[in-house]
């Protein structure tokens, strides 16, 4: 699954590439290589070659890992020019690390598996996977309450919490660390791990493996959330665009003047869900507004009387049966005595067009599915409104 993810972030992600392509490639390829060679028949492979090459692999895997983590979060929260200095010092210290860890692993083979050369090989591991993991969780942490979009957000978040179980790891290496230094049986020697759930196995398999999981998803699921997520609007663009079409069309039959241009030829918004669903809610907003000397106000006030609703349900009803009205009043020729002010409801936090659209849904379903007051005008016998 790690290498799949990794051949999406590099090979299907189109061109121009995103910032952090590579480094997100390099990451979940890196995670990938450090479990394969956990499996049986990597691993069997790899130390019929080189006795424990398995164990130095995968442990430079998680070190490139950690390394790959922070480029991801250096190229998208900083200055390309601070990114690059930062990225290039925690190369260095990567390099450095895997250049001693493999030549301790060296020393420990030609020592017969030394503890004291081995403990140093766990220091090294666990200093810089601690400095790396520490760091991150710091950007991870800050960065979550300074974004906007929420999949960023709860990714990071995720990946923040992946650091704390990688924390718990590196916690379990530096038992054994100080048990191999100074001869403390802290953690039992070559045990079988019967359960993931059981000690040492919670520490050294379970631990690192959720955090893996923990980082992968945290840091891919921006990139997931956000097809999804396109898909998810078009589709209500869509159906919130057919949803106006009967308020529309009685205001556009009645005031043909409030249909903008429809583009020109080979214009791609045209056929764009939210070009068509913004133009749309501009024009009925326009044919709303066109219809002020026309509105009653005893429309209003017996339209309040009347809807079965509350709050922004009963704000719609009333301004879909004065609409309803001062449409009727338009034909013929017929002003209020007294004019009703237009809906404020709510104006004032409508700052986007979901706004705008979402208030306007409500005026549209209140006009299609409720039948609009009937009130009498003092002096005449007929009623007005329809």
């Amino acid at each position: 699954m790690l290498a799949a993810a990794a051949g999406y972030w590099i090979l299907g992600r189109g061109t121009p590439r995103p910032t952090g392509t590579w480094t997100m490639g390099a990451l979940l390829g890196s995670f990938a290589v450090a479990f394969a060679c956990y499996s049986p028949l990597v691993g069997g492979v790899v130390e019929e070659v080189v006795p424990h090459m398995a164990r130095l692999l995968s442990n430079c895997a998680s070190l490139g890992a950690a390394t790959a983590a922070l480029a991801v979060s250096f190229q998208l929260n900083l200055e390309p020019a601070q990114a690059r200095r930062r990225v290039r010092l925690r190369l260095v210290l990567f390099a450095a690390s895997t250049v001693g860890m493999t030549v301790l692993f060296i020393g420990e083979q030609m020592a017969h598996r030394s503890p004291q050369v081995y403990a140093l090989y766990l220091l090294l591991f666990i200093s810089y996977l601690g400095f790396a993991v520490i760091d991150f969780a710091q950007q991870a942490l800050r960065q979550s309450k300074a974004t906007r979009r929420s999949s960023v957000r709860l990714g990071l978040r995720l990946a923040a919490c992946g650091c704390a179980f990688a924390l718990v790891y590196i916690a379990y290496k530096l038992t054994v660390l100080v048990s191999l230094g100074f001869g403390f049986p802290l953690v039992p020697d070559h045990s079988e791990c019967s359960s993931l759930v059981a000690a040492p196995c919670v520490f050294s398999v379970a631990s690192p493996a959720l955090a893996v999981l923990l980082i992968c998803v945290g840091l891919t699921l921006p990139a997931v959330a956000y097809p999804v997520a396109q898909f998810r609007r078009r589709r209500w663009e869509k159906r919130s665009f057919e949803a106006l079409a009967p308020l529309w069309r009685d205001l556009s039959q009645a005031m043909p003047q409030i249909v903008l241009s429809a583009g020109g030829q080979g214009d791609e918004s045209v056929e764009d869900p939210d070009f068509l669903l913004q133009r749309r809610v501009i024009e009925i907003s326009d044919g709303i507004l066109a219809l002020r000397p026309y509105r009653s106000q005893q429309v209003e006030e017996a339209a309040a009387k009347a809807s079965p609703g509350q709050g922004a349900r009963e704000a719609a009803f009333v301004e879909a049966a004065v609409v309803k009205a001062s449409l009727a009043a338009m034909r013929t020729g017929t002003l209020p005595r007294v004019i009703a002010a237009p809906a404020t409801t709510d104006a004032s936090a409508r700052k986007s067009l979901r706004d705008d659209t979402e208030w306007l849904l409500l005026v549209a379903d209140a006009y299609t599915q409720h039948a609009a007051v009937r009130v009498a005008d003092d002096g005449l016998p007929e009623p007005v409104g329809v």
